[in-house]
């Protein structure tokens, strides 16, 4: 199903930038820029759902025997409060733009879409300053690993 969705997406994609050529301030143009929207969603789509099943696709490998081993308590780093810090200044910054630009309601718009984004910064820096075991240096290769 990957490779088909992934085909599709780009054909998708093709439609939506030829119908684009076409957009004009008429009737005719109008259903132009329908087709364009509406094209270009389903196939960025497509191609987002192709890229993500084709390189996410779990491999097999050996596993070793699991051994259980004691839970410890999570050592929380200084990477978490970075990323947390990171995340709330580029939505207050987002925020800032879209108020002084578009105005309060698109502000608050622009706040209820962030909400999740908002919050899960705070619950990192909230995680990091409620932990007993801190640890303030900061692992990047820890931050830029998948696992």
């Amino acid at each position: 199903m990957r490779w088909p969705a992934l085909g599709a997406g780009v054909v998708l994609v093709a439609i939506a930038f030829a119908a684009a050529t076409g957009v004009a301030d008429t009737r005719e143009g109008l259903i132009y820029e329908v087709v364009t929207l509406l094209a270009g969603l389903a196939g960025v789509s497509l191609l987002l759902y192709g890229l993500v099943a084709t390189f996410s696709h779990a491999r097999p490998t050996a596993s070793a025997p699991r051994v259980a081993t004691q839970v410890t308590e999570k050592v929380h780093n200084a990477g978490e409060l970075l990323v947390g810090a990171s995340g709330l200044v580029l939505a207050a910054i987002l925020l800032a733009g879209i108020a002084a630009t578009a105005g309060g309601w698109w502000a608050l718009l622009g706040a209820v879409l962030l909400l999740p984004m908002i919050a899960g910064c705070v619950y990192l820096c909230f995680t990091f300053a409620r932990g007993p075991l801190r640890d303030w240096k900061i692992d990047f290769q820890k931050l830029m690993s998948n696992r």
